[in-house]
């Protein structure tokens, strides 16, 4: 048996080490375009920082240690540049000339690249990309050896982020420029703006809604396409990935309309010869079925185990990914898993989305951090996704979400999910479990709430587009969070005193309750519901989710 492999960082190298383990007397080949077989891309950026002090941690296995330890034959500096499928032939390209390589079954495991915008001066030295340990030691050495004071990041994604992190704890005066209106477009907004002011905090100065028009190296600027030139030593372009797919193109393997290489449930190719795995393929959303692309580590590994297993003969079938991810925002953590809110929608799925903002473990203990979380459920109360923001915690969130989606829970089993508690870990309600109560509130009508989104754009117009009217602002948080600041024309009764006012308020008005981070306004919705007001919503996540998606006016009180 005659396996090739295509590609030997995470798909490839997991793909060759699996073969082995399955079959003792194939013969497997790994062709890597590279100088370098097995290495840890995805701690590139924290090895710039310094957290990883030495580069050998990153070189996870060598040609000579893969022949050592699995009898695997590497072939670096190599390239795969076509592929004659009738004849099982693969065409190479090296330093050595060109050769044909033959195989019984091959896997393309041929990742994404940058993607660099063609803007003027994109050629000049202090011009980088993220993206091999070359890359790296290029960073590295032009840092150490121009005395670089500025950096710029193109792109506010996982590696321009992290890049622009290990820039700032190097000490450079760093901007970020995102071409959308948000760092980390896959998340909602208002996790965008947490991530944001995690930057902002550690002194980056952030561009959204702006591209990098010129790159002015004698200068050591660069021009944004609003006109704005920003100090830039070093420049770093991480304006996205794109599948490499050339030679699946040249050998007229089917291409997905998410423009991912098309594979079916067992990671086979249109060729039933041909294999894929990793940044490159088109695969299941498992939150909805939908066809994309999902360019991740965790999953590129697991499609190389069982895209081995299947071209050795195997019946392992791949149920897709959600997107689980993690990301470190200096002090903070951002993750997520299955559906943005704004993914949901953008599919054409209706759905609701709950905000609680809670203590990372019990108040009384000491330090407890504030954890934001967000779940995405649709009206039958099926969890489709969830995000998360904190100093501490939140990565043990998400990872229960994930495998709650995964097992398509609902609110109801969440709510009921038996968690470990103790003091300095969580809550006796965890707050994942306070978010699945909200949720279930709104959707049986106990206790409806406002999504902060339009609760900011209501008390930016005043008035409600809906059938409704004009609402009444109740803002229930204590008088002085009030005469801190406040939405224009909103009235405060603290929640304390809301019973004793409640002639204060008018019946025939829809009445919106404001709070700090929407516990209080739930409280205040079941004490006026009680009272006999029905038209009325609380926010959920209060004025602090409100204020993430801004946009509105608040004065001070008098």
């Amino acid at each position: 048996m005659k396996l090739v492999i295509v590609g030997g960082v995470a798909a490839g190298a997991t793909a060759a080490a699996r073969a082995r383990r399955l079959d003792e007397n194939a013969e497997i080949t790994i062709v890597e375009r590279g100088p370098y077989v097995s290495f840890a891309n995805c701690g590139l950026p924290y090895r710039l920082s310094g957290d990883i002090q030495k580069r050998s941690s990153l070189i996870l296995q060598t040609p000579e240690g893969f022949f050592s330890r699995y009898r695997v034959k590497v072939l670096l500096k190599t390239e795969a540049v076509a592929i004659d499928r009738d004849s099982k032939l693969l065409k190479l390209r090296s330093p050595e000339g060109e050769s044909n390589l033959p195989y019984d079954a091959l896997i393309l495991a041929q990742g994404g690249s940058p993607f660099v915008p063609p803007v003027e001066g994109i050629d000049f030295p202090n011009v980088f990309r993220l993206w091999t340990i070359p890359d790296m030691d290029a960073i590295n050495n032009y840092i150490k050896d121009n005395n670089v004071e500025s950096a710029v990041v193109v792109g506010g994604g996982f590696i321009g982020l992290e890049t622009a992190e290990a820039f700032i704890k190097r000490g450079l005066a760093t901007s970020i420029v995102e071409l959308t209106d948000q760092l980390m477009p896959p998340a909602d907004p208002e996790f965008g703006s947490l991530i944001a002011q995690a930057f902002e905090s550690a002194g980056a100065s952030i561009y959204t809604k702006r591209s990098l028009s010129r790159i002015d190296y004698p200068a050591r600027e660069v021009e944004l396409s609003d006109g704005r030139r920003v100090k830039a030593g070093l420049v770093l372009m991480s304006a996205g990935v794109r599948p490499n797919l050339e030679l699946a193109k040249s050998a007229n393997l089917l291409i997905g309309k998410s423009g991912g290489l098309e594979v079916d449930e067992y990671l086979r190719t249109s060729d039933p010869s041909i294999f894929a795995a990793g940044d490159m393929i088109e695969l299941t959303r498992r939150a909805d079925g939908a066809k994309t692309r999902i360019p991740l580590a965790g999953p590129a590994n697991r499609q190389g185990r069982i895209a081995a297993t299947n071209a050795l003969g195997g019946s392992m079938r791949y149920a897709g990914a959600l997107g689980t991810s993690v990301f470190k925002a200096m002090e903070h953590t951002f993750a997520q898993t299955g559906l943005s809110e704004k993914a949901a929608l953008a599919s054409g799925l209706k759905v609701r989305a709950v905000h609680v903002h809670k203590g990372h473990h019990a108040g009384y203990y000491p330090g407890s951090k504030e954890l934001s979380i967000k779940l995405v459920y649709d009206q039958e109360g099926r969890l489709l996704g969830a995000q998360a923001f904190g100093e501490a915690g939140v990565e043990k969130r998400i990872d229960v979400l994930a495998v709650a989606i995964a097992a398509k829970m609902k609110l109801s089993d969440l709510a009921e999910l038996d968690l470990a508690y103790a003091p300095p870990y969580s809550s006796a309600n965890d707050p994942l479990q306070m978010a699945a109560f909200a949720a279930q509130n709104d959707l049986s009508g106990y206790s409806p709430f406002m999504s902060p989104g339009e609760a900011a754009a209501l008390a930016a117009f005043g008035t409600d587009t809906s059938t409704m009217g004009s609402p009444y602002f109740l803002d229930v948080r204590t008088f002085g969070e009030y005469c801190r600041a406040h939405v224009t024309s909103s009235v405060n009764i603290p929640l304390d005193e809301l019973r004793d006012r409640i002639s204060q308020l008018p019946r025939e008005k829809r009445i919106l309750i404001f709070s700090v981070n929407g516990f209080e306004g739930h409280i205040a919705s079941r004490i006026l519901r009680q009272n006999g007001f029905e038209r009325l919503a609380y926010v959920t996540g209060g004025m602090k989710s409100m204020r993430l998606f801004g946009g509105f006016k608040e004065v001070e009180g008098e």
